[in-house]
């Protein structure tokens, strides 16, 4: 059973030897009362055989005076010699003790008693004892309380002619009993009390070594054991530098002190070694997010007291996965210890001693600055970390060039706790690379309901498929060399039931984010396989379509499995399938997505690298990645006919691509300028505003249906 309340190794000593005692009175008390019991069974017993004693020599002497009595008064009696009968009672009532005498004759009838009138001559003895006098056959005594009566027969010749009664007195008897039976009580008493001073002596003598004990437990034991309890709760609080434990004991309990200090060490030892290590980033030296969380904690619970001013700035770098991607990870470790170089000096320079600085995770640091014109001065240390973060890096004999997106929130103005601060630094950074990256933004409301919206528009995006909110149009893409169709690019639409069309830049982006891309991805695949079955044309070369495939549906590894089932299902033949991805997510991993693409190539379906020329990568990758078509970004071809340089890096394109026997795709021919130019470098085919708008798949049937002149 639990206690509701806590004895401690003290109270359960005490406890302990309480109840040793309360059993050692108990026996000593059972001794006494034994002892007790005995002395009054031995006075009990004395007084039995005393009075026993003294009930048999009563007995005996009244056996003889009734004897005695009756052999003298035979004559008398028989000569009825009333005289002499008084005589002989009168001589016996002079006896000690003897009450009375009554003779009386063979019917019980009295004729002496030892008066001198003899009142009760001839009357029958009448009292309790009469009947047993009158039926003894020889002397016969009874008793009451107070007196003995002995009777004794009178015969003749064996004929019974009377007898005689004496009476005799227990008082003398009770006071000899009494006599002798004092002394005995007085020593049995005596002993009683001696054995009850020796008792209270013992008891007193233990409870004496009971508290000895208890001294002797609290110094020796208790308090050892107390002060390592006491030393153990610093230690769980970590207040190792409180703690103290030595002993000059050379037994156990000295050698468990001395062992719990030298732990106390190792263990304040290994806890400064562990929050170290719990509290700073191995890689940067920076402190980590969970030292900082505390940092700004506390920094936040002083400024509420104070009414101060502080500023988080949340910097993220810009195409970091680049670093990583094209020199490997450990080129990327080295790019983040010189940049948190950089970053740490610059807030130390600008910030002063109550900034701090840590890496939050990733690519991502965060800095809390104090200063008085909090947002004045938090703009201009964003500028300058920016500024250091693009200065050029030099890794593996080559300069790298990074930027910085840098997101700031102030404390009292923004939030009041920790949470949403972070929150909001978060999102004023994501709105720094939404606006183009290389900048800073500070936070505002209007960020927050962007947040908001986004999020509800992910929520809304998720079964807009199944309700029938998502549709297919398609973009046809024409062969330049005569301007027939040759195919169609599935572009995906939503319209929403209460927002209205939702551009594709904008959903697209949040189901890559949210994950939603590859069911996404998988529906529009199906479905654009399901219209172009529909397209074939008699003795015609089927028209293709092309799909554009999101770098997440890449990563998973299944794409060739979910490109296979989706052929099976509408029957449509591989090559009719053309995938576009785009150059950054193939070169993002090129092992892998070569390794994936070779896959699909295999089946007969073609991929295309979309968006080709805006990646950072170089036209030398499509030597290495097995790709059947480019399709070169609007931005090219939106000048062409105004820049030189556009001119001749989408000559170049078109060159090096027939090289490799790569098809070309021109993106955004919006007029028969461009149209004129393309064709006549050699471009493919190619698609825009001039050549077709989208138009959902019945219209786009037609259109293959109209080409081919029927």
């Amino acid at each position: 059973m639990r206690l509701p309340f806590r004895l401690g190794l003290r109270g359960e000593l005490t406890w302990l030897l309480a109840a040793v005692m309360l059993v050692v009175a108990g026996l000593f008390g059972a001794l006494w009362l034994h002892t007790k019991r005995s002395n009054a069974d031995a006075r009990d017993l004395s007084a039995g055989a005393v009075r026993e004693l003294a009930r048999e020599g009563l007995l005996m002497r009244g056996h003889t005076l009734s004897s005695q009595l009756a052999d003298a008064a035979t004559n008398p009696m028989y000569y009825l010699d009333l005289a002499k009968l008084g005589e002989l009672a009168r001589a016996t009532l002079r006896q000690p003790d003897v009450v009375y005498v009554i003779i009386h004759d063979a019917e019980g009838q009295v004729l002496h008693d030892g008066s001198g009138d003899i009142p009760a001559f001839g009357q029958p003895m009448s009292d309790p004892m009469a009947f047993e006098a009158l039926q003894a056959q020889g002397p016969h005594g009874q008793w009451n309380d107070k007196l003995l009566d002995v009777a004794s027969p009178i015969r003749i010749g064996g004929e019974r002619i009377g007898g005689v009664r004496v009476g005799l007195s227990r008082d003398n008897a009770l006071r000899r009993e009494v006599e002798v039976l004092g002394p005995l009580e007085k020593s049995l008493d005596q002993a009683n009390r001696e054995h009850l001073a020796w008792i209270a002596a013992l008891l007193a003598a233990q409870f004496g070594i009971a508290l000895l004990a208890m001294w002797l437990l609290q110094r020796r034991i208790v308090q050892p054991i107390s002060q390592l309890a006491e030393a153990a709760g610093r230690m769980e609080k970590g207040r190792y530098g409180d703690i103290e434990l030595r002993s000059e004991r050379q037994d156990e309990l000295g050698d468990l002190v001395r062992g719990f200090g030298r732990m106390a060490e190792a263990v304040a030892r290994h806890d400064r070694d562990i929050r170290r290590m719990a509290y700073t980033d191995s890689l940067t030296g920076l402190s980590n997010r969970l030292a900082f969380r505390e940092a700004l904690d506390d920094r936040l619970m002083t400024l509420q007291a104070s009414s101060g001013e502080l500023a988080l700035l949340f910097v993220d770098l810009d195409d970091f996965k680049r670093v990583n991607d094209t020199l490997g990870h450990e080129a990327g470790d080295e790019v983040l210890g010189q940049l948190s170089v950089r970053i740490r000096m610059t807030v130390e320079r600008l910030g002063g001693q109550g900034a701090e600085i840590a890496r939050f995770g990733g690519d991502e640091f965060i800095v809390l600055f104090l200063a008085e014109d909090i947002r004045a001065s938090s703009g201009r240390l964003a500028e300058e970390l920016i500024e250091e973060v693009q200065r050029p890096l030099v890794l593996q004999g080559r300069q790298v060039f990074l930027g910085a997106s840098v997101g700031i929130t102030l404390f009292p103005f923004d939030a009041s706790s920790a949470v949403q601060l972070l929150k909001n630094a978060d999102i004023a950074m994501y709105q720094a690379k939404v606006a183009g990256k290389g900048c800073y933004r500070f936070y505002s409301k209007a960020m927050d309901q962007a947040v908001e919206r986004r999020v509800q528009l992910e929520e809304e995006l998720r079964g807009a498929w199944e309700r029938g909110e998502l549709s297919l149009h398609y973009q046809p893409i024409y062969r330049l060399a005569d301007g027939r169709p040759m195919g169609a690019e599935a572009l995906c639409r939503w319209e929403h039931p209460r927002l209205g069309v939702v551009p594709p830049s904008v959903f697209i982006e949040v189901a890559e984010q949210s994950g939603l891309i590859e069911a996404l991805g998988r529906h529009v695949l199906v479905q654009a396989c399901q219209d172009a079955a529909t397209w074939q044309q008699p003795g015609l070369e089927p028209p293709f379509v092309s799909v554009n495939i999101s770098p997440r549906q890449l990563r998973t590894g299944d794409l060739p499995d979910v490109v296979a089932s989706a052929l099976q299902s509408t029957g449509v033949m591989p090559q009719q399938l053309h995938l576009e991805l785009t150059e950054t997510a193939v070169l993002g991993d090129e092992a892998q997505a070569s390794a994936l693409l070779s896959r699909l190539r295999a089946t007969g379906v073609k991929v295309w690298l979309d968006d080709f020329g805006t990646g950072f990568s170089g036209l030398s990758h499509l030597r290495r990645v097995p790709v059947d078509g480019v399709k070169i970004d609007r931005s090219f071809v939106a000048d062409v006919l105004r820049d030189p340089d556009d001119l001749a890096l989408t000559s170049a394109i078109i060159a090096m691509a027939h090289s490799l026997g790569i098809t070309v795709v021109a993106e955004g021919i919006e007029s028969e300028g461009q149209y004129a130019v393309l064709r006549e470098r050699g471009c493919d085919q190619g698609q825009g505003f001039w050549l077709g708008r989208p138009m959902p798949a019945n219209e786009m049937r037609r259109a293959f249906r109209e080409a081919s002149g029927e």
